[in-house]
């Protein structure tokens, strides 16, 4: 049986699925089929969902046939790009998942300073090929994360105050509609469309291309972090407010309680990533070097692509996640104390809750000028409750939840939907809120092109009809 948008869940006879095949280049495959349950993985071990049916398109035109064969049926439909959805939007239960895994070429344009990026791809695959040319755009800080879903829920990174947000540099999507149509948004063509794909997540159809700008960049960064002891978080926390607050438009930093590599205790690090030149990097970076007694400094130049990659094991692939976000203008006292008071009460030593910095470039762009909404911002906490035990996960989705709520009087009232686990009941008014005075514009243009909320499986936008 498999599930459907609107009524009861139907069964799909073998001549169905078997029409389905026939017009496919890539993979389908059935939960009965090898390659199923590892299709269904995904980054979040804590989500356990069965589709009825995962396509593997090979190109555009198998995205097209499996868009139809949903929408005929009626079926449920979620899209899977790197799976890194930490609410579990990739997939669902009895429906029909579209893995764009198969689909991640990459291909720069030197001339242009461009890149064209398949929806499949994953961040790792854009630095690699725009690493041989000297070319960079901001992407995101886990490199196993998907471009598609970073970049269409607004996109942060290292760069962020330097060249913006990811969905900035896009400038053009190929997108597959819910009636089954392809078509290219970008200033000139569907421009509506184009404006609600730069933050309004995957609401509007099957994004099956990206078009990004590219900048010149050398691929070297000053990067890595500091770790203090624990018991110096508070002190920490107010030099990273104050440090954070003076930096140039080359620096983002982070501050989060981690594991000291060296020690394996518990510590407080600030986190640091210069692109702007060595020589500036050095000068730029010494109040860090002379701030405090640093149990281990492992701050140092590197390669862009392989700072890109240094979170990787922080946030490794089928570890169960619970993460809460917020947004903040300023770092107050009263949000400093309550960080330091409930981080030393993480449940698990896989747990953190992160600072991260914007600045610069991100905040450039008006509030209006497209779907992404939080620009005043400058600061995101990420709450990641993690665990490996099953024992730990009530624990930890106890200890995400009460640091949002204790925080949330201090934060914006919106929220970056690509980090957090937004509950049932307030859903709607997450989403609403989180896309601001931009809600009500986005709403007619999903009623344009998706009139019956065919892609429902995500942070959803409801049409008006």
């Amino acid at each position: 049986m498999a599930a459907v948008q609107t009524a009861q869940p139907v069964a799909l006879d073998s001549e169905m699925i078997e029409q389905l095949r026939s017009r496919l280049r890539g993979e389908l495959l059935q939960p009965n089929d090898d390659g199923y349950d590892a299709a269904r993985e995904i980054w979040n071990g804590m989500i356990d969902k069965r589709p009825a049916l995962i396509v593997r398109p090979a190109g555009v035109a198998d995205v097209v046939s499996a868009v139809n064969f949903a929408r005929e049926r009626d079926l449920l439909l979620a899209i899977k790009s790197g799976g890194h959805s930490v609410a579990g939007n990739a997939l669902c239960d009895g429906g029909l998942v579209i893995d764009m895994s198969s689909m991640r070429a990459v291909r720069i344009d030197p001339q242009t300073q461009t890149a064209y990026v398949e929806g499949g791809a994953q961040w790792g695959d854009l630095d690699h090929e725009s690493a041989a040319f000297n070319l960079v755009t901001t992407g995101g800080v886990v490199s196993t994360t998907g471009v598609a879903g970073l970049t269409l829920g607004g996109g942060i990174g290292w760069l962020n105050a330097k060249y913006g947000a990811s969905c900035d540099n896009v400038l053009a999507y190929d997108i597959v509609l819910a009636n089954g149509s392809y078509v290219r948004a970008s200033a000139d063509e569907h421009p509506d469309l184009f404006w609600a794909l730069k933050g309004g997540g995957g609401n509007f159809g099957v994004v099956t291309g990206f078009v990004f700008q590219m900048y010149p960049f050398d691929g070297q960064v000053l990067a890595g972090a500091r770790f203090y002891p624990l018991d110096k978080a508070r002190e920490v926390l107010e030099f990273y407010r104050d440090f954070s607050a003076t930096t140039s438009n080359d620096v983002i930093n982070y501050c989060a309680n981690w594991i000291n590599p060296a020690t394996g205790e518990y510590a407080t690090a600030i986190a640091f990533c210069h692109s702007g030149g060595l020589e500036a990097a050095e000068r730029e970076m010494a109040p860090v070097r002379a701030f405090g007694d640093a149990e281990l400094d492992i701050i140092s130049p590197m390669p862009y692509t392989a700072w890109q990659q240094a979170f990787n094991p922080l946030n490794p692939h089928g570890r169960n996640y619970y993460w809460k976000a917020l947004l903040f203008t300023s770092l107050t006292d009263d949000v400093l104390d309550i960080v330091t008071q409930h981080g030393a009460q993480r449940p698990t030593v896989t747990s953190f809750a992160i600072f991260e910095q914007f600045g610069g470039a991100y905040g450039k762009p008006g509030k209006t000028e497209m779907a992404f909404w939080p620009r005043e911002a400058r600061y995101q906490l990420v709450i990641s409750g993690s665990w490996d035990d099953p024992a730990f996960q009530e624990p930890c989705i106890g200890w995400a939840r009460g640091l949002h709520d204790a925080l949330a009087p201090h934060a914006l009232n919106g929220r970056n939907l690509n980090f957090a686990v937004v509950e049932q009941d307030e859903r709607t008014d997450r989403v609403r809120a989180s896309h601001g005075d931009n809600y009500d514009r986005l709403v007619q243009i999903k009623t344009k092109y998706d009139p019956s909320n065919f892609f429902r499986v995500n942070n959803n936008i409801r049409p008006s009809v």
